[in-house]
């Protein structure tokens, strides 16, 4: 028995010497590895915070190591701050690593663009992260890009409350409505009045051009809308977005409207902001605009209580993507466009609803958002209130026009007819030379007057003279680039033939005469031009 306790014992003892030597930590003497040797926190905005990034740092030994000091080149005075082991700060001491293991510090940034002030927009601010040793430092290098902008928000009253305004009509008769935003002036940022090319524009809550205004954005402007932020144009405003077309891929005379997340992940995530809320009849212009990443990407609406005003708009060359419901929204709107690109929404690219006046000629509106029953173009005479129903007459014309998408409706029509008053409004929806997807193939919308594109006799129809309909998936389909990630464009597609013609050579010549250059400059004087915004093109070399 006392034989078996000494055992015990000298079992024990065993077990903890040898817990003992797993913890012992040697001074680190180099040799870690990095997931990276230069960190790009790509670029942010003067003053706004960067997102988190990710080092990983290996121990590839098989000893267990104190790394005795991690801490930023610049040290308590850096602009980048980190995290290593849980612990927020700009220097460390004694940080502990198992053998074969790894650990993550995480970096971030903010910085003031006036505290390093030069004749340049840009600047890069570097630091790196020093990693000591008994032989020396190890380190790994930090990069950002800094860009200098002009700020629009709201002010503060001397009560601390933020400016907001009105969201609803003057003279709505119910309760005042209220959105966080502010009026743009005249001696602000250079006149906020005139958005030009030389820095951003970075835009918190709706920026607001009131009646009797004119809001002038310049070739090259770029504007970045916060979360929840957006442009609004009052009725008796004016909107004239002046972009012109770039001789590169670089966009540089295009104006772009986005979010304010710079970052590459953020490119083309839909939400970012909300919309272009046009509330106004004047004649606003839109060209060589590309928006992307809002809720709704334009909204053409009168205020609440104003059951007076028709939204005016005339756009062109101008592409709309990935929003998270619709790309263009029109209510009871009237709204021309010519070689206008819009793709990726979650509800529609493209959409009218309470009627309206609208006319588009050489258009590609395609949807490939993956969401259920999302479509290119909807189109419908009322819309719902929490009380009401609201109706006017549709007229619409699309000549030229590429209704097309992932799901099986490139055009869906619904027209709303009340029992009381059969011929309360009327539904005229006309396309000429189109080429729109239609895959029935339950054929439930061969008897819907809406859908005569439905039948295999359109031929001489008056509503769809000239229509090229996609009855497959591969039937007619237009040879975009990648449709996916908005290359619209189409390329020329060997296989195309008169029984199975897509988009190309089926325009009608009339029509592209009065539209004689597509969104890119390319002439349209061909005896055979291409249905949609683009003219076929060989398919780009690397």
């Amino acid at each position: 028995m006392r034989q078996l306790l000494l055992l015990l014992l000298l079992g024990f003892a065993i077990t903890f010497t040898s817990c003992r030597d797993d913890f012992e930590f040697e001074t680190s003497t180099g040799g870690l590895e990095f997931s990276r040797d230069t960190v790009y926190l790509d670029t942010v905005f003067t003053n706004i915070g960067s997102s988190t990034y990710t080092l990983k740092v290996y121990n590839r030994s098989n000893k267990d190591i104190k790394i005795p000091r991690i801490a930023l080149g610049q040290g308590e005075s850096s602009k980048y701050r980190l995290m290593v082991d849980g612990i927020p700060g700009k220097v460390f001491n004694d940080i502990e690593l198992l053998a074969k293991d790894s650990m993550f510090v995480f970096i971030e940034t903010t910085i003031d663009y006036s505290e390093y002030a030069n004749d340049d927009t840009n600047f890069l601010y570097t630091d790196n992260i020093q990693f000591s040793s008994s032989n020396g430092i190890q380190q790994v290098e930090l990069v950002t890009l800094v860009q200098d902008a002009y700020f629009l928000y709201p002010q503060r009253n001397d009560e601390g409350l933020y400016e907001a305004v009105r969201f609803d009509s003057g003279n709505n008769p119910d309760e005042e409505t209220y959105v966080y935003g502010f009026y743009l002036n005249h001696t602000d940022n250079d006149d906020e009045y005139h958005w030009n090319n030389t820095k951003p524009y970075v835009v918190y809550g709706y920026a607001t051009v009131p009646e009797g205004e004119t809001l002038i954005v310049d070739p090259g402007a770029r504007v970045h809308f916060h979360a929840d932020s957006g442009l609004m144009v009052r009725p008796g405003g004016k909107l004239e977005i002046n972009g012109s077309r770039s001789a590169t891929t670089e966009l540089e005379n295009e104006v772009i409207f986005e979010g304010d997340r710079l970052e590459p992940g953020f490119a083309d995530v839909a939400g970012q902001w909300t919309a272009i809320l046009l509330m106004s009849a004047e004649e606003n212009t839109i060209n060589h605009l590309t928006l992307k990443n809002a809720n709704i990407g334009i909204y053409a609406i009168a205020p609440i209580g104003d059951n007076t005003t028709r939204p005016r708009l005339n756009i062109s060359n101008s592409q709309i993507y990935n929003n998270s419901n619709f790309g263009l929204l029109g209510v009871h709107a009237n709204i021309t466009g010519t070689n206008v690109v819009a793709n990726n929404a979650g509800q529609a690219s493209v959409a009218f609803i309470q009627g309206g006046d609208y006319n588009f000629k050489h258009c590609t509106f395609a949807n490939y958002f993956n969401s259920y029953n999302q479509v290119p173009v909807l189109i419908n005479n009322y819309r719902d209130t929490e009380d009401t129903r609201y109706m006017s007459d549709v007229n619409a014309t699309f000549e030229n026009c590429i209704l097309y998408g992932s799901g099986n409706l490139g055009l869906s029509m619904e027209k709303f007819v009340p029992e009381t008053n059969p011929n309360a409004t009327t539904f005229k929806a006309v396309f000429n030379h189109c080429l729109i997807k239609l895959v029935d193939l339950g054929n439930q919308l061969n008897s819907n007057p809406l859908y005569r594109y439905a039948t295999n006799t359109i031929d001489n129809d008056t509503y769809f003279p000239g229509t090229v309909v996609g009855r497959t998936s591969n039937n007619n389909r237009p040879a975009f680039e990648d449709a996916r990630n908005n290359k619209l464009n189409l390329i020329t597609n060997e296989t195309a033939n008169a029984d199975n013609p897509g988009p190309e050579g089926s325009a009608d010549p009339a029509v592209a005469a009065t539209v004689p250059l597509d969104i890119n400059g390319v002439s349209r004087n061909t005896s055979a031009p291409d249905i949609g915004a683009y003219e076929s093109q060989p398919a780009p070399t690397e």
